[in-house]
């Protein structure tokens, strides 16, 4: 197979990749009732005048399932950590003791359940227009090719690959929604 045509097809494996680790990476962000430290993902706090993330200035911990133990490595932090927290506006309340912050996770609502898997299925859907608009570069790279001498059937071998890698991300991306809409349905 023609060489710019492996590029064409390794580029778009690797946009249709991107899509699924930025997928799985918004899911580990929803909140399924479980306590993970990645619930405080994009949290960052002011440390010494240098906007650093939460995970940079402390360390993070999930003693339980139900609770989120912050211990900063400077106890002057422990002020700044909490008020980030409740600036972040992602629902969860810290306990400062003096010591350490803890964040008791609640449990899920019905109704809260619900809407989770509405934005698990939101996400999942962004992730599936990604690969269509990788597959919509790559065969508009092929036809491009094509008018410059590729030949036909090379084109079309390409663009059934391709469309093969669609199918294969697809199915990858249904199976990532379909455990998540578990874990946040499980009570």
């Amino acid at each position: 197979m023609n060489e710019e045509v492996e590029l064409i097809l390794e580029e778009t494996k690797e946009r249709m990749q991107k899509a699924l680790d930025h997928l799985e990476h918004e899911l580990a962000r929803l909140r399924a009732g479980r306590a993970t430290p990645a619930l405080l993902d994009g949290i960052s706090v002011d440390y010494y005048g240098v906007n650093s993330p939460l995970s940079q200035v402390s360390n993070i911990n999930t003693p339980d399932p139900k609770t989120i133990l912050i211990q900063p490595w400077e106890k002057n932090m422990l002020g700044t950590i909490e008020k980030a927290i409740m600036a972040a506006n992602i629902g969860l309340t810290p306990v400062n003791n003096g010591e350490v912050i803890r964040i008791n996770i609640p449990p899920l609502t019905e109704e809260r359940r619900h809407q989770l898997v509405k934005q698990v299925r939101n996400e999942g859907e962004t992730a599936k227009i990604s690969l269509r608009i990788a597959r919509k570069w790559a065969n508009d790279e092929l036809k491009r090719m094509l008018k410059e001498g590729l030949p036909e059937d090379v084109e079309k071998d390409a663009t059934e690959n391709v469309q093969q890698m669609v199918h294969d991300f697809t199915t990858k991306v249904d199976k990532v929604m379909a455990a998540k809409e578990r874990d946040v349905m499980t009570v």
